[in-house]
């Protein structure tokens, strides 16, 4: 299963990597019309085995926004352009780059910030922390944020339980199917 999730990653995060390329162009242009700073962001975030890497999006906040789960953040710290950002997913397409690296999945539990202490200490004890972290996962199609660490971290270690081929391609296709929903 890991040397097949692996290729699947390594294709799929290509393949869509170039299919999106057009729209991430687009989102950095945007991004950089309407509110100084860059338009890539980059963040440390708590990955396999509680490594930390740094993940890479696209920022839909203003400049100097303090780093704090999204349920925390001001919400007028949210850019217009970031809201429709957000409300795509397409914040998330500089993370195909995270997935080439290695250092995410497609689909895994979410990687989460050094400082969530309460939902590394979950994660670890139900051993979420053994996967690679990914781009989307189970806790998102079913509406679970950050906010819950303990439904978080549940959710995430009942996705390992019953990860498989066919399981990742439902979550990464009701992902797509979720984004005008939230």
């Amino acid at each position: 299963m890991k040397a097949a999730k692996k290729i699947f990653d390594l294709a799929g995060a290509t393949l869509l990597l170039v299919a999106t390329s057009p729209v991430l162009l687009l989102a950095v242009l945007a991004v950089r019309a309407s509110s100084p700073g860059p338009a890539i962001f980059s963040q440390t975030r708590v990955g396999r085995d509680g490594a930390l890497f740094r993940c890479h999006k696209l920022r839909t906040m203003v400049q100097g926004t303090p780093s704090l789960p999204s349920h925390e953040a001001p919400a007028n710290a949210v850019t217009a352009v970031g809201r429709t950002l957000r409300k795509f997913k397409l914040d998330e397409l500089p993370q195909f780059w995270n997935v080439l690296k290695g250092e995410m999945s497609l689909v895994g539990p979410r990687p989460c910030l050094p400082t969530q202490t309460e939902l590394i200490e979950y994660r670890r004890r139900l051993g979420v922390l053994t996967a690679l972290p990914g781009i989307t996962g189970m806790a998102q199609i079913r509406g679970i944020d950050m906010s819950n660490p303990r439904l978080l971290a549940e959710t995430d270690a009942a996705y390992l339980r019953a990860a498989s081929f066919w399981l990742d391609l439902r979550i990464l296709f009701g992902t797509l199917y979720r984004n005008g929903g939230d």
